[in-house]
């Protein structure tokens, strides 16, 4: 068997799923799709005339690929095998795989690699394209072989932070959560040694990820003699540095594994409650059977005779309940939405949230303290300079909202307590607005520590009132956005690692992926508006798979709508905002996501059983 027999069923059974091959087709295909639409911006722009031209493009086209699939890889290399992990603990299976003669290398190792494997797949489908794109020239295979290298090993680092964390943590929020905190952290702390201190580059190459690859797709100095040190040249030591941390986490979750789980967090029964438990039951059995042979008028006689006896025994007896129920707790009443009582009220995410507001805290001070630096060392800020500290904040803030939703909606599904919620009087309004509630309560300071900013720019006066207004407002209109795109998906996914995955890509591919396609319109042609034709290949794929994503179980007019106009809507977006243009991103930002926020609240709530698979459409 291989690394044990979780990784062995992951391998038998991965063939048979359908979406094991449309993942690695849509991943080459966008690949695909990329080239050819940074080729017609150039054809279209610029006239090709020698080899030269097109070793120019072939270099420039594969540093540009080169860190897009690192942050693919790397991103849901740590989701998935957090996601993978905390399925497990979610669902209480985790438990009976520890009571089984596995030992923990096998456990740890095969539930890692059983997480990675679609991952490694895409990178392997992967190296023919940028084969291909070595064809056109300024492109070495030792460049190809340096950025895979670079790009397994990150990708190992990162699924094995997650499955660590995952074993650590009890909740999938908080598990999936605390290594998107670290991930980010730990890159962008290095990043800022590489800007920030000189000769800081050649520092941040040795364990930042992302400085690795860009220096692994630099063409190659002299390789005339051809060794491991020369293929490999300034990532080699990344690359060891790299190894060294697989394997120390990887040792940290074997060795503690056992001592993680089962969870500590689950509450001891003192002597005291298990005597009153076992009191109580005798009880109850004793009244049963007595109420059984007696007459109507004994029954009645001997109740009323037992309540007084209970009342007496509870006055003679109150000190001695008085530290049972102390420890019992107190009970509580609903309000009159259980659900949003149940979010909020509750430990539903476990104990120790606080350990991803404290890491947000962490970035979020990096990100103030770097727009203080450039407020006041800059006279004239320009939108791209605001756009450095605050874009990654308010991704991550948005990417951090919607781990919440789909982890409040999947958590009822692994838990087995969906489908008592909906045998329950609970209305479809309840139950969505609840979690919606309670999802923004539990994100309450990452969504208002962003906003927060942006008052601190209005009162540095880099922002009017109306640029304010704007930004606060569009804002808003995402986070509802990102919470409603979590709370729809996991309806219709019982697969917490396919939801999760399906929820993050819907919002990699608005926010990254079309700014991806503008950066490469910036570093091929300069040019925006004009441009939009070899683009729409791009922007109708996109429509179509959003499509698939969103409405494929829950079809609807309203949902094609939204589907195919967020991707040109958040190309304008992008466009608009660099050439300065706010009105028009407040009004399209709002109209577009407002209106899909919409096409998924309402079907939500009127087809509830549609939605959530109870029923199928006719």
């Amino acid at each position: 068997m291989l690394i044990g027999p979780v990784f062995t069923r992951e391998m038998t059974i991965a063939p048979r799923r359908d979406w094991t091959y449309m993942i690695r087709s849509v991943y080459v295909g966008l690949l695909l799709l990329l080239i050819v639409t940074a080729w017609l911006v150039v054809s279209g722009t610029q006239l090709i005339t020698d080899s030269g031209d097109f070793a120019r493009f072939g270099a420039m086209l594969f540093q540009f690929l080169a860190p897009i699939q690192l942050v693919l890889a790397v991103f849901f290399a740590a989701t998935l095998a957090a996601g993978a992990v905390g399925q497990e603990k979610e669902r209480k299976t985790l438990v009976l795989l520890l009571l089984t003669q596995m030992s923990n290398c096998e456990l740890v190792l095969g539930k890692l690699f059983a997480s990675l494997l679609n991952i490694l797949m895409m990178l392997a489908v992967s190296i023919p394209v940028f084969m291909a794109i070595a064809m056109l020239g300024g492109v070495s295979y030792y460049q190809i072989v340096r950025v895979m290298l670079v790009t397994l090993f990150s990708m190992l680092a990162c699924g094995s932070l997650g499955s660590c964390v995952a074993l650590w943590r009890e909740k999938m929020f908080q598990a999936i959560a605390t290594t998107i905190l670290v991930l980010v952290l730990w890159i962008g702390i290095w990043e800022m040694v590489a800007v920030s201190i000189p000769n800081g580059l050649s520092f941040a190459v040795l364990f930042s990820p992302w400085s690795a690859v860009v220096v692994a797709s630099r063409p190659a100095i002299d390789v005339a003699t051809i060794s491991i040190g020369t293929v490999l040249g300034p990532i080699q030591n990344f690359l060891i540095i790299c190894g060294c941390l697989v394997i120390t986490i990887n040792m940290i979750a074997i060795v503690l594994v056992r001592v993680w789980n089962p969870s500590r967090e689950s509450r001891p029964v003192t002597i005291e409650e298990d005597t009153w438990h076992k009191k109580n039951v005798e009880q109850t059995l004793a009244e049963s059977l007595a109420i059984d042979t007696v007459s109507k008028f004994e029954e009645d006689q001997w109740t009323h005779e037992l309540t007084a006896e209970k009342h007496k025994n509870s006055n003679n007896n109150q000190s001695q309940h008085t530290t049972v129920k102390t420890e019992l707790g107190r009970t509580r009443s609903a309000w009159n939405n259980p659900i949003i009582w149940r979010e909020i009220m509750t430990l539903a995410y476990g104990r120790r949230i606080w350990v991803i507001q404290f890491g947000f805290l962490a970035f979020f001070v990096i990100c103030a303290w770097t727009l203080h630096t450039t407020l006041t060392e800059s006279m004239a800020m320009t939108v791209t300079q605001l756009a450095g500290p605050l874009v990654p904040l308010f991704l991550l803030s948005l990417v951090l909202v919607n781990v919440q939703a789909i982890t409040s909606q999947t958590s009822e599904k692994d838990g087995g307590t969906f489908d008592l919620i909906l045998v329950s009087d609970i209305t479809p309004k309840e139950y969505v607005f609840g979690k919606l509630g309670g999802i923004f309560y539990n994100m309450k300071w990452i969504v208002l520590l962003p906003l927060m900013l942006c008052g601190y720019l209005y009162w540095y006066r880099a922002l009017d009132e109306t640029s304010l207004f704007f930004l606060l407002v569009g804002l808003t209109v995402l986070y509802i956005f990102v919470a409603m795109v979590g709370v729809y998906i996991g309806m219709q996914y019982n697969n917490t690692r396919a939801a999760t995955a399906t929820s993050l890509g819907v919002i990699f591919f608005l926010f990254v992926g079309i700014a991806a396609c503008i950066w490469i319109m910036v570093a091929f042609s300069g040019s925006f508006e004009t441009q939009l034709v070899p683009f729409s290949a791009f922007m109708v794929g996109g429509g179509i798979g959003l499509y698939v994503t969103l409405g494929a179980r829950n079809p609807s007019a309203a949902i094609a709508t939204a589907s195919f106009s967020l991707p040109i809507a958040v190309f304008y977006i992008i466009t608009s905002m660099l050439l300065g243009k706010y009105l028009l991103v407040f009004a399209v930002l709002a109209g577009t996501f407002g209106f899909t926020t919409a096409a998924m609240l309402i079907p939500s709530i009127a087809e509830f059983d549609l939605a959530t698979g109870r029923t199928t459409a006719d």
